[in-house]
């Protein structure tokens, strides 16, 4: 079926986990005929959760495209992980879509991850439906729940719909846009009915001031204003409509399409999408989703399948594109053709000629274009404002299990970097460890899991080591000879030089104040050469020294046996008696930490701090959230991620950034050391 713009709905579908989501999209599917049969999360059979990794959890990890038509409509769903731990996932949805359906359970209520990606999606400013699924479940409570809705997400929700029994007994919905049902209504349930339904006409006028007066004046409106206000309420997202389903069910499912169709906004309808300039001076740019202007897109998700390469998907903001198109990536200035072009549904993707304006597709195998990238028109060179990814919170070091995983492990973390935005891999330069970084636990161990799985890497996991480093905070001076003499040619240096404090942050700072040529230049340049190792290699702990001055002021040197090797040797000795009387001093990583959690769980947490030798620097609140702002050690960090989750029940997130080294407490100081030096006598004993 041929679509054009205005007949293209791109939507996002997201919840806390378990709502409930992959159930709908399967309906949705099924009751659009894209499917013929509906699968199940349980059996694993469902179109979106078609990774290994997500039928063995029962639970979404990656978000999926897939799409239906239906009635002259092309729906895109986007089916977003419920899980805070794959928020990157979320953030790539709701970058794509035009609207958002929101899923809160019947009897669990608004959860963390219901406000967190709620908020995604409100910054966005995206039109919204909220689904209150399950409402087949024992105890199910739709009127509380929408009076939590009211309260804690957005005062401007709406019911459209109102359920016909609850809990076992729930049978369907009475449409309150339509009046479906409510002649079959009596007593109570006719009465309620009737109160939702002025509520509803309240809120569509409230939504338009002119209007407002109108009503307030006639006290009703006509069935062409409601109408027409109503889509524009919801668009414009002054109106949140609010409907009872249960998706397993199929209940409510054919009233959630018809509020697609009708109600959720076309790429037309949407303002257009904000450039970004590539060059200087430049000013960014609007450019609307119209087919007639040249072809713009942006990659917000890349897939690695171990069968299909390199699969990314984009949404076209503007113009059309068709196979084997040769495109620009605006980025790098590459050339990319579009050999494959495709719409995705699950796993399946089903080739196409063309891809117009508005609508979400896939494309295989680019040569170098990754998420975030724009493709547009050779000639007519734009570039789209990233989409900004959660910066990843834990961090865990992997070491491959035999030396066939250390060959390949590279590869294997280069593609799932590519493919999860919030999946970091760093080889540190100074413990030489590889470190992976993600959103949680849970993230860490599902990107393991497939790079076991699906590129037969084994890996070691542990603790990452801090990156310490050493420092003094007084003043050292000494001098070193170095004399070797052992038939032949000899060695002879010495050496006289001082340390003291640098500036934090100055690194270390190489002196020269020799008079008279006591040391030539020549040897001068081996002593600071054997002063850098020094320097590199630490002298308390085997950490790099930092913040440093080191000056060379007397030396003396023998006309045949001073030479490189000698001077290098004196250098280095002389630096580290030096540095041992100068006070030395261990410094650590300090992270500046940003944190959301339950406003009871506020003592707890601040509490839990003190132990971890953390600071509270500001709080603020958000809702039913309380920000804190702290700074913590690193070392404090890896242990507290998992205290923190436990406090909170799951429900605290946090960010964090490095902030400055500061000095070590002399106890734990102590402690680091005496690892240290345990840790190099083992791997000198093996």
């Amino acid at each position: 079926m041929a679509v054009s713009t205005k007949d293209i709905r791109n939507v996002v579908i997201i919840s806390h986990s378990g709502e409930g989501k992959t159930t709908l999209v399967e309906n949705l599917l099924f009751k659009g005929g894209a499917i013929s049969r509906k699968g199940t999360v349980s059996e694993g059979t469902t179109v979106s959760d078609y990774n290994e990794d997500e039928k063995e959890r029962k639970n979404s990890i990656n978000m999926s495209a897939s799409f239906y038509e239906k009635d002259g409509i092309k729906v895109n769903i986007l089916d977003a992980p419920g899980f805070l731990d794959f928020m990157g996932e979320v953030v790539s949805g709701i970058a794509a879509a035009d609207a958002v359906i929101l899923l809160v359970e019947s009897v669990g209520g608004i959860k963390v991850g219901t406000t967190k990606f709620w908020k995604l999606a409100q910054e966005k400013n995206l039109p919204a439906i909220i689904v209150v699924n399950k409402m087949d479940k024992e105890n199910a409570d739709y009127d509380k729940v929408l009076e939590d809705i009211k309260g804690k997400l957005c005062n401007n929700a709406v019911a459209v719909g109102m359920p016909v029994g609850a809990g076992p007994e729930f049978k369907g919905i009475v449409n309150l846009l339509t009046k479906e049902g409510i002649d079959r209504l009596s007593g109570d349930d006719k009465a309620k009915a009737a109160s939702l339904s002025a509520k509803l006409i309240e809120g569509v006028a409230e939504s338009n001031d002119a209007l407002l007066e109108k009503f307030l004046e006639a006290g009703t409106l006509s069935d062409d204003e409601f109408s027409r206000t109503f889509r524009e309420g919801v668009v414009t997202g002054k109106i949140v409509p609010v409907l009872p389903a249960a998706a397993e069910k199929g209940i409510g499912v054919e009233m959630i399409m018809q509020m697609i169709k009708d109600y959720f906004p076309s790429p037309l309808d949407v303002p257009g999408s904000l450039t970004s300039p590539l060059h200087e001076g430049e000013e960014p740019q609007t450019i609307a989703c119209k087919k007639e202007l040249p072809f713009a897109a942006q990659v917000f998700k890349t897939i690695s399948d171990p069968f299909a390469g390199q699969i990314s998907i984009f949404k076209v903001k503007s113009g059309s594109v068709i196979i084997n198109q040769t495109v620009k990536n605006a980025k790098n200035g590459g050339a990319e053709k579009l050999g494959h072009l495709s719409f995705m549904r699950g796993k399946t993707l089903l080739e196409t000629d063309s891809v117009i304006a508005g609508d979400i597709a896939a494309v295989a195998k680019l040569k170098d274009s990754h998420t975030n990238d724009t493709l547009c028109d050779e000639k007519h060179p734009l570039c789209f404002g990233e989409i900004s990814f959660p910066q990843p919170a834990v961090s865990v070091s992997l070491k491959p299990k035999s030396r066939g995983d250390e060959d390949k492990i590279s590869g294997a973390l280069q593609k799932l970097t590519a493919e999860d935005q919030t999946f970091r891999s760093v080889r540190d330069p100074q413990t030489n460890e590889l470190v992976v970084s993600g959103m949680g636990d849970l993230h860490l161990k599902s990107m393991i899991n497939r790079m076991r799985a699906r590129y037969h890497v084994e890996v070691e996991i542990g603790t990452p080591k801090v990156a310490y480093k050493e420092t003094i905070t007084g003043k050292g001076d000494s001098q070193y000879r170095h004399k070797k003499q052992s038939g032949g040619a000899g060695q002879f240096a010495e050496v006289w030089l001082r340390v003291e404090p640098g500036a934090r942050g100055s690194g270390y700072e190489f002196v020269d104040e020799i008079v008279g040529g006591a040391i030539n230049k020549s040897l001068l340049g081996s002593t600071e050469k054997g002063i850098a190792k020094a320097v590199s290699e630490g002298v308390i702990a085997g950490y790099p020294v930092v913040d440093v001055k080191v000056t060379v002021y007397d030396g003396k040197m023998h006309p045949v046996d001073s030479k490189d090797i000698a001077f290098q040797i004196a250098g280095a000795h002389a630096f580290k008696q030096a540095f041992e009387k100068a006070h030395p001093v261990l410094l650590e990583p300090i992270m500046h930490v940003d944190l959301t959690i339950p406003k009871e769980n506020t003592g707890d947490i601040t509490g839990s701090l003190s132990p971890r030798r953390g600071r509270v620097i500001g709080m603020g609140s958000e809702g039913d959230m309380e920000l804190v702002t702290a700074e913590i050690p690193l070392e404090e960090m890896y242990k507290y991620a998992n205290e923190l989750k436990s406090i909170t029940g799951g429900r605290a997130t946090y960010t964090m950034t490095f902030s400055t080294y500061e000095v070590v407490p002399p106890n734990i100081a102590q402690h680091v050391i005496a690892a240290n030096k345990k840790a190099k006598e083992e791997e000198h004993h093996n």
